[in-house]
This record gives C-alpha cells, structure tokens and sequence, in this order.
C-alpha cells in the first residue's frame, strides 16, 4: 500500500469520493469538479492510497482554515477522510491501514506548509467520520456543534485552539403568498452535500410556480463568510438537513406538507 498525491488521471474518481459505481453520486451533479478547480490554488491538498494491485481505496481531502467551516490560525482542516468500504464498485479497503497512512501523510504535508496543526470535523455517533477514531489518533475534542465534534491536534505549543464557526444569519421566511421557499447553500466540496441542491431543483421543477428557489454559493468566502453556513438546506427559515441527505420523497414530502398549509 503507497500514499500519493491526487493525479489527473484519478480526478474524476476524487469527485465521485471513489464510488464511481454509484448512481447517487452521479445525481450529485460536477459540483465537486468545480469546487476542486477553484480550490486547487488555494492550499487545497489531497491524497490516495492505493494498494499493491493499484487500485485506489482511500482518499484524504484537507485544506486551509479559512476555507472551512471553522475558526483559526495557521490551521489545515481535514475536509474528508474516506475508505471505501462498500462491496459493490472498488470492494472493501478497511483493515488495511490506509485511514492511519493517509492521516500520517496529510499532517507531514501541512507541516511541511507551515501549519502549527491539524484540525477535523467528527461525529459523536458510532457511523461515518467517526470522532473516536480521531481520538485513537492522538486528537481531541475541541468544540462541539451538535453531533459534530471539532478535533484538534497541534504540532506546536504555540498553537492556536480554533472553533467552529457560528451561523451569522439565518434565511428569512418567505413573504410570497401561496409559495414556500427553498434555500440551499453549497460549496461544492462534498457530493453527498451537492444532493441537497439537485433535490431541491428537482422539486423546485416539479412546482414551478409554487416553491421558490435559492441558491447560495458559499464557494466564495466573502459569501460564506456572511452567513457563516457552508452547506445546508432551508425551508423558510428552518434548517431541515441534519445528519444524512434528504432523500428526494423526503423533501418532496416537507414542501408538499408546507404547500398544505398555504392552501
């Protein structure tokens, strides 16, 4: 098993976060292509492990503070960490060591960048990004937004705490008589997160003059750094997405319940 840096001929496995099998992943649109574009110049850095057939089975993605959901100094952020587990597509990669190698690889690199630590998101349940992993790994808990856990290992003693972000602001309700408004922020760094935004025009299709529709791109710090939200979906003024995407009946079912009520 070897670590290496993102090639471009495995940038259109990156985007799909290795399930290139996956027709969700496809539904999640090329988000994560432009993302990835825009951020690639930006201190943006991401890794593979590859086994010793060369088949891809783990990813890292990680990049400055300031563009992630968190607060810090001279902080690299792991956006995502991610071993392909699942039997169908590319098979089950756990129990080889690729999650340690990869997050062994991504602290020498933002070390290497002057980073005086290394920062992640987890979750206090036992399921994906686990934040008891991270623990396992010489990292603490930090601060606390819900289920999610902020991380922290510094490299330094001088090293600054950071934090996550709070919210600014929230979208207001909607004032359009007989309508309900959908408010989707995205910045394209995860697909599963980009599934939020094509649901949301799917049903915003299907009721063309009844849901209105706002897209906000947090892609651009200026506007995340308004709302201080960097995914997330509304309906009015309700954050509806916690834990898991939507599915499509899901949220096709809440506006309908919502439209309801206007009737």
């Amino acid at each position: 098993m070897k670590i290496m840096d993102l090639t471009k001929e495995h940038e259109s496995l990156f985007f799909v976060c290795l399930e290139d099998w996956s027709e969700e992943m496809k539904e999640a649109g090329n988000h994560k292509c432009t993302w990835y574009n825009h951020m690639k110049d930006k201190g943006l850095g991401v890794k593979l492990a590859v086994d010793d057939t060369g088949n891809v089975g783990g990813m890292i993605q990680y990049l400055p503070i300031e563009h992630a959901n968190a607060v810090g100094q001279d902080v690299y952020f792991i956006d995502c960490i991610w071993v392909h587990k699942h039997k169908e597509g590319r098979g089950d990669f756990s129990k080889q060591g690729m999650g340690k190698a990869l997050l062994k690889a991504a602290e020498e690199d933002a070390q290497s960048r002057g980073a005086k630590g290394m920062v992640a998101w987890g979750v206090s349940m036992p399921f994906w990004m686990k934040a008891s992993w991270y623990k396992k790994q010489g990292y603490k808990k930090v601060d606390k937004n819900g289920m999610a856990l902020l991380m922290w290992k510094p490299f330094v003693e001088d090293a600054v705490i950071p934090k996550w972000m709070k919210q600014v602001k929230t979208p207001e309700a909607n004032t359009n008589p007989g309508k309900v408004t959908l408010t989707v922020f995205y910045s394209g760094h995860c697909p599963v997160q980009n599934l939020l935004l094509e649901r949301a025009k799917r049903v915003k299709a299907l009721y063309e003059h009844r849901v209105v529709l706002n897209e906000i791109n947090t892609i651009h710090q200026d506007v995340f750094r308004e709302w201080g939200i960097l995914d997330g979906l509304f309906i009015e003024d309700k954050q509806v997405n916690h834990g898991p995407p939507l599915t499509y009946k899901k949220l096709l079912k809440l506006v309908e319940k919502r439209l309801s009520k206007l009737t």
